[in-house]
C-alpha cells in the first residue's frame, strides 16, 4: 500500500429533490479542491436522510476525481457510504473498481478523511496495479 495525504476544501450545495412529504431526504452535490500528493477536483452527487433521532442520519454518495496522485495523472471514482447513530459517525470512502483512467488505471484502495478546527484532512491508502 502507498499513502497519500493533504487536505482540501469541499462546497456542498442541496439540490431539488422528488421528496413531496418532507421525509428528511435530501439531494447535494459536491465540488472539491485536492491539494498535497492528490492535486486535482472532484464533482459529485450525495444523497442524505436523517432520522428522528437527533445526530443519526446516512449518506451515500459518488464523485469523479480528476488529477494526479503523486504525479500520476488520471481519473477515478470514490464511493462514500456514511451512517450517524446519535452522534459517532462511520464512513467508507472506496475507489469504484475499474474506475482509473489514464496513468491511474488499475487503482484500488480507500480514504479517510479527518475535520480538525474546520480544516479538511485526507490520508489515502492506495495501490496501483502495474499490470496496464
Amino acid at each position: 500500500m502507498t499513502r497519500a495525504s493533504g487536505t482540501f476544501e469541499v462546497k456542498v450545495t442541496p439540490q431539488a429533490t422528488d421528496d413531496k412529504t418532507n421525509a428528511g431526504l435530501g439531494r447535494m452535490s459536491i465540488d472539491k479542491q485536492f491539494h498535497g500528493d492528490l492535486e486535482g477536483t472532484s464533482k459529485g452527487e450525495m444523497l442524505t436522510a436523517n432520522t428522528s433521532v437527533e445526530g443519526s442520519g446516512v449518506y451515500v454518495a459518488i464523485e469523479r476525481v480528476s488529477g494526479s496522485l503523486h504525479g500520476r495523472s488520471g481519473s477515478f471514482i470514490f464511493q462514500h457510504s456514511g451512517i450517524m447513530t446519535r452522534g459517532v459517525p462511520q464512513l467508507t470512502i472506496t475507489v469504484v473498481p475499474d474506475s482509473g483512467t489514464d496513468e491511474l488505471v488499475g487503482l484500488t484502495g480507500k480514504i479517510n478523511i479527518d475535520i480538525v478546527d474546520g480544516k479538511h484532512f485526507y490520508d489515502f491508502e492506495y495501490t496501483l496495479s502495474e499490470n496496464r
